[in-house]
């Protein structure tokens, strides 16, 4: 089939829109359990309860509760591993670092003792939303077999053929191919560098080199993934009667997310090929929570607590950079999409926004000395969105779809708190979260796409497990909580039905420290 000639102005659009993929709306929809050290410690099952500065960002009726001044701040200690485990190679990646997490004030106003409205109280809260920290590397012979009576090899440079299908080799190999909007960078760098040819006979049709080499290809992956996403809330929450609490929070956020990737493919002891790709995306957002809480009985301690939080409305950049070096059969070649383009990246505005999120929470106290709480979230990530810089939905039909790859995910978060004396608390908490990928999910970039950054992970369920202390004296406090993540998933190198999967498991060990004082 040859390729569909569009005009101009609508290709470059399109170029612009799928330098990015359904993977990268998971990754900016995703959060992180954090906040202040005793919320941590719960699990963050506190949405009923309230009175914690993290409820501002889950239930924002939580600042309700507030009944004095509030002030305080949290850092900590992350240790960050990943493990991959590809045909029984295993490979380990740990790192570790200091993190701020969050600093934030509630400022309570007591309105009056017999009027429905009791107290109007303000929230600030800064905490880190998402942490993009990651190492991952995987390494081993690739597959070949005999279909249809042909040999087939499995390789990244078949993905480069596909996407280089219906292109004439003339537009591919011209200097200038980089800026145009009708041809995709992987294949661009794939027949520059060599590691793809035409398929004999045709001048738009391509094979792998690796099939002119009797070995087995072997793969060599290594990427970094460093930022994170700052969210900052704003607050005022409502107390009517003791019983009934409701709060709005304006959240804005500030994205900040760099990937650098190296693979390397070996042909044969001394030929072969690497692609070294750089992305970095950069950009802000914002939202809106509405959240209440109340007592159903009058004289029971049980409460419910409802939220629920709008999209998050992305305007982003992504800059991107691609090098591939090839060595075959002596001859060396480079092809560097930044020399190309006259030593400049490839700035790609877009928007971005997330799925509806839907909050429901139990909270309930026994005495003075025990805290129970539940929560239960929702949000369906078959409905994030890619719009372009004006807003206007990007056409999904030669990509594949958020419809086609995601589905909704299910959160659950249990906690306890229970005062050993009046001064001295311990906390416990467990959190659930469902994967938001479907069963054979995978990525798949569409012909015009600027991304070469192949690789992709199809995360499994998350689980978060949590323990926390905490001194409370009449002015100043003091908590400390730990917390360990642990995510396994399904690791890809590029998109091949017949490459093997490489386990892949996350971890992290958190330690978190709040201070701050009451008055």
């Amino acid at each position: 089939m040859k390729r569909i000639i569009i005009m101009a102005a609508v290709a470059a659009l399109a170029t612009a829109s799928y330098a990015q993929t359904m993977y990268e709306g998971v990754k900016f929809t995703d959060r992180d359990l954090n906040g202040t050290a005793r919320f941590v410690g719960m699990g963050g099952a506190m949405g009923a309860l309230g009175g914690d500065i993290s409820t501002i960002s889950t239930n924002p009726a939580g600042i309700g509760i507030y009944r004095s001044n509030d002030i305080m701040t949290s850092f900590g200690f992350s240790a960050f591993g990943t493990e991959t485990n590809y045909l029984g190679n295993k490979l380990n990646n740990d790192k570790s670092r200091v993190t701020f997490d969050n600093i934030g004030a509630v400022f309570s106003s007591k309105i009056g003792n017999y009027t429905a409205l009791r107290y109007v109280n303000f929230g600030f809260n800064y905490k880190k939303a998402k942490n993009f920290y990651n190492n991952t590397s995987m390494a081993g012979d690739l597959p070949d077999f005999v279909s249809g009576g042909e040999e087939y090899l499995v390789s990244q440079t078949n993905q480069m053929a596909r996407q280089a299908y219906g292109a004439y080799n003339g537009p591919l190999g011209s200097k200038n191919a980089f800026s145009d909007p009708e041809l995709g960078w992987l294949s661009i760098l794939g027949y520059q560098g060599g590691v793809i040819v035409p398929v004999a006979g045709t001048n738009d049709q391509y094979r792998s080199k690796a099939l002119d080499y009797n070995y087995y290809p072997y793969a060599d992956f290594y990427s970094e993934e460093r930022g994170g996403i700052d969210q900052y809330d704003f607050n005022v929450a409502f107390n009517f009667n003791d019983r009934f609490y409701l709060g709005l929070t304006i959240g804005a956020y500030d994205v900040d997310y760099s990937k650098y990737s190296l693979y390397d493919e070996s042909f044969s002891p001394n030929d072969g090929y690497s692609l070294e790709t750089w992305n970095n995306i950069s950009g802000a957002g914002f939202d809106f929570k509405l959240g209440t809480i109340f007592r159903p009985f009058e004289y029971s301690p049980l409460r419910v607590g409802l939220a629920v939080h709008t999209p998050t409305f992305y305007q982003l950049t992504s800059e991107r950079e691609a090098y591939l070096k090839s060595n075959l059969n002596g001859k060396r070649i480079e092809v560097d999409s930044y020399a190309a383009l006259g030593n400049r990246v490839n700035a790609t505005e877009f928007r971005l926004r997330t799925p509806w999120k839907f909050n429901a929470s139990l909270g309930y106290t026994i005495g003075k000395d025990l805290a129970l709480g539940a929560e239960y979230e929702y949000q369906d990530y078959s409905t994030v969105t890619f719009q372009d810089s004006y807003g206007n939905r990007l056409d999904d039909r030669y990509e594949n779809t958020a419809g086609d790859m995601l589905k909704g995910v299910h959160a659950l978060r249990l906690g306890l708190e229970y005062k050993i004396i009046p001064e001295f608390a311990f906390r416990a908490g467990y959190n659930f979260t469902t994967s938001a990928f479907k069963a054979n999910a995978y990525s798949k970039l569409p012909y015009y796409s600027v991304a070469t950054d192949t690789d992709f992970t199809n995360s499994d369920t998350r689980n978060d497990f949590t323990l926390g202390v905490g001194y409370r004296g009449s002015i100043f406090y003091t908590d400390l909580a730990y917390k360990y993540t642990t995510c396994k998933g399904d690791f890809y190198a590029f998109d091949d039905e017949n490459l093997q999967a490489t386990k892949l498991t996350n971890t992290r060990s958190q330690v978190l420290f709040t201070v701050g004082m009451r008055f």
